[in-house]
């Protein structure tokens, strides 16, 4: 037996179940220059919070394919919506932080990774998404008058905010999308077509990127176009998975946009878009990334439980080799997670701006893993891993479309 005294000085802090590969390894007594007491602090509250109010309803939600407006009340008090959308801080819009810190964007990484653990990506876009790409442009570009009407009721949950860029002919390719807006007066003339547009079911703003000038990039605009503005039509997609998540068929046939609802400069919009995007991939690579944990750890367990010729799949050695890749995957992923992390908290914000993210096809080439080393059982519905298999591949395939 070691003694005691041998271990001081030693890190032996576990947080968690203590699962292999489970957690990151921050929370398995590794030593690490990321994290400090408020992490652990907000570490802590998400846990409790995932684990006594979400994970036993996620399922149900998904079922139905919605999520109870209550839970979008209770993320805005908890000022979970308010860290979505980047820092700083939108006190003027929220107030104070509810946690007696100023967060950063080490507890905004937190939030996207305890509340993944879920496993289901209909939740994590419902509740998240839309907020996390529709509102920042409103934060960043809007008038003042448009700020102080639609920040504080969004990032308190009373309202919700989605992006609109993707459409039937124009997904990655956004320099050529062919929604209009011509200028009339006062008002902007929208006509065109969204698609695949996360949370346009239940939205009540919709931050949309039209053409008002010439072709390509520089003809391109925001503007917020309002629930209840004639002319326009939502219609719910179904979808293989995410169905909690609200995507959307949007048609806009003449809708009259006030003036005054245009975000920033006009033909400025793929600047904005860009750099909007910059942020955005960083919440879903944090996302996929716990999905893909979810699918390794879900793995573990079965196969160390499932018997096949005499022993637990474990002990065959092509299992043992596929969960090792899915393990090196995981943990090379995140520790490349974090450090992007380290560089959005302490680059200027102009050098921020030009870095991209690349990890999410990782994480689908750890739920493809999955599949192999669970066939037959990765291709019949489950709860936890499926809803994860989705997210990982969905997400590394870009499939979340603002």
């Amino acid at each position: 037996m070691v003694s005691p005294a041998m271990l001081k000085g030693m890190n032996t802090e576990v947080y968690g179940e203590g699962h292999p590969f489970g957690d990151p390894s921050w929370y398995q007594a590794y030593n690490t220059p990321y994290y400090n007491d408020t992490h652990k602090q907000f570490r802590k509250l998400m846990r409790e919070y995932v684990d006594e109010h979400i994970m036993s309803n996620v399922h149900d939600w998904d079922e139905k394919g919605t999520i109870p407006k209550e839970m979008y009340l209770e993320a805005g008090k908890q000022g979970t919506l308010a860290l979505c959308i980047g820092r700083p801080w939108p006190e003027k819009y929220f107030g104070p932080s509810p946690w007696g810190f100023e967060p950063d964007y080490f507890h905004e990484l937190i939030m996207y990774d305890e509340m993944s653990r879920t496993g289901s990506v209909g939740f994590q876009w419902g509740i998240a998404g839309g907020t996390t790409i529709g509102l920042p442009p409103v934060y960043h570009h809007g008038s003042e008058e448009l700020k102080n009407r639609v920040m504080p009721p969004c990032v308190k949950g009373e309202k919700v905010c989605c992006l609109a860029i993707t459409e039937p002919t124009a997904g990655s390719d956004v320099a050529n999308l062919k929604c209009t807006a011509k200028l009339e007066g006062d008002f902007y003339i929208l006509n065109g077509e969204k698609k695949w547009i996360t949370n346009g079911i239940f939205a009540d703003y919709f931050t949309v990127a039209c053409r008002t000038g010439k072709p390509g990039v520089g003809g391109i605009s925001l503007l917020l176009v309002e629930k209840g503005m004639e002319g326009l039509e939502c219609r719910k997609m179904k979808c293989s998975g995410a169905w909690s998540s609200g995507t959307t068929y949007i048609t806009f046939d003449d809708v009259k946009v006030p003036k005054g609802n245009l975000l920033g400069k006009e033909g400025k919009g793929f600047q904005y878009m860009m750099q909007n995007f910059n942020h955005e991939r960083f919440a879903f690579c944090a996302m996929s990334t716990r999905f893909a944990r979810v699918c390794l750890e879900d793995s573990l367990k079965f196969a160390s439980k499932r018997k096949t010729f005499g022993k637990t799949l474990i002990q065959h050695p092509v299992i043992r080799w596929k969960v090792a890749e899915m393990a090196r995957m995981v943990e090379a992923t995140h520790n490349w997670l974090e450090w992007i992390t380290f560089q959005l908290k302490t680059m200027p914000k102009i050098e921020a701006g030009k870095r991209e993210h690349r990890e999410a096809s990782s994480s689908r080439q750890i739920a493809h893993q999955e599949l192999s080393a669970q066939e037959p059982r990765g291709h019949v519905e489950a709860r936890r891993p499926h809803g994860a298999l989705q997210g990982a591949v969905h997400q590394g395939h870009g499939v979340l479309r603002p």
